[in-house]
């Protein structure tokens, strides 16, 4: 599929029709950024896949044998994408990721284990551990040479045997984490007898020049204190099928798993993890590897315009179609920038006050607008 002549021929009417979360609410000549779904055009073997299965009647409970196709797939994907050994009996399959972090917050740490969260972050996990009745400790990471980074020394007294949330690829920065910063926090989770929750929904949008490694596949001690969230559902835009994978490498993670209620573990749709094995074939990787491109290319068209708002800071992300842009120097807030038409969401939302951040999965047109309207703000 050439996702470049797909895209030209979509027009802002177009996506509205469509009918999507982030169109539907978009009034007049409003640009919608502020939800991580994309209107890129889903891969023909993914599609093939679900109408395959509406036409068989799989639109009942997740059946087995569907379970453990999408479990294989996914081990797959690891080893061949980041070269991290998994098996398929470590995969299990939960609706999305953010019900696997209350999955884990309810059975695979103990009750009341403190949730350490490096801030900015992921707009839910600021909400969520507090509503199960968990402390949420929130860490401001630092700023160092355009790179967000956790401090070793606030991180160890901040964890004190808790919960550490890694993102990474970071949602909102972008970030890739380098194996030395991954490591460098394995040391802490380590000396403090803490955990990790691996969000690592954004590992298939890595741009060329970075490499993903999975927070667990470091060594043998990552492998034992991690619970990792994956899915198809950013890479191939299939949130709304739910169906997100949990890896778990620790036998005694695997015990807790076995031993929680079933209906804890409930709901995955059978739909989605259909949709989740074609994405994880090699059809779908290639397709994968095409929408890759095209949101580079977006990355780079994005940046080219917004370098005529020097007072926004903005570096490019590795990796995800998540932007984060500075606009603490620029006079105005989320709230000019909505009545410039852009719907963002306010870094604030995130944890850190002073930013913007965008999600920019759409065509290089709309992305090209955006910018504009911003620079325009600051002229």
């Amino acid at each position: 599929m050439d996702i470049e002549r797909v895209m030209d021929r979509i027009t802002v009417e177009r996506l509205r029709a469509r009918g999507s979360v982030k169109w539907s609410v978009t009034r007049g000549d409003q640009l919608g950024a502020f939800i991580a779904e994309s209107d890129l055009p889903l891969a023909p073997v993914v599609t093939d896949a679900i109408t395959g299965a509406v036409a068989d009647g799989l639109t009942g409970y997740l059946p087995t044998p569907a379970a453990a196709a999408t479990s294989a797939a996914c081990a797959a994907f690891q080893q061949q994408r980041f070269g991290w050994a998994v098996d398929p009996s470590q995969v299990h399959l939960l609706p999305d990721v953010l019900g696997a972090f209350a999955f884990t917050l309810g059975h695979l740490v103990e009750p009341g284990t403190p949730v350490v969260l490096p801030t900015p972050a992921y707009m839910p996990f600021l909400e969520l551990p507090g509503a199960v009745g968990h402390e949420l400790r929130t860490l401001p990471m630092d700023q160092v040479g355009g790179r967000f980074v956790i401090d070793p020394e606030r991180l160890a007294t901040a964890l004190e045997g808790g919960l550490l949330v890694v993102i990474n690829p970071h949602n909102p920065t972008g970030q890739v984490a380098t194996r030395a910063e991954l490591l460098q926090i394995a040391d802490v989770v380590e000396r403090t007898g803490s955990s990790v929750f691996a969000d690592e929904i954004h590992s298939p949008l890595v741009y060329s020049g970075s490499r993903h490694v999975p927070y667990a596949s470091l060594d043998e001690r990552t492998a034992a204190h991690t619970v990792t969230a994956v899915s198809a559902s950013k890479g191939w835009n299939l949130p709304g099928l739910a169906c997100a994978q949990l890896i778990l490498t620790s036998p005694e993670l695997e015990r807790r798993w076995k031993d929680s209620p079933f209906v804890t573990r409930h709901g995955t749709s059978p739909l989605g993890a259909v949709a989740a094995t074609a994405a994880y074939s090699p059809d779908g990787v290639a397709h994968l590897d095409a929408t890759v491109d095209y949101l580079r290319r977006g990355r780079d068209l994005f940046n080219d315009r917004i370098a005529q708002a020097p007072s926004i800071g903005y570096t490019p992300p590795a990796a995800t179609y998540i932007h984060w842009l500075d606009v603490r120097e620029t006079g105005f807030g989320p709230s000019e920038v909505r009545r410039a038409g852009v719907l963002g969401t306010d870094g604030s939302d995130c944890g850190t006050t002073g930013f913007l951040r965008l999600t920019l999965a759409t065509s290089h047109a709309v992305v090209g607008e955006i910018a504009d309207r911003l620079v325009k703000l600051t002229s």
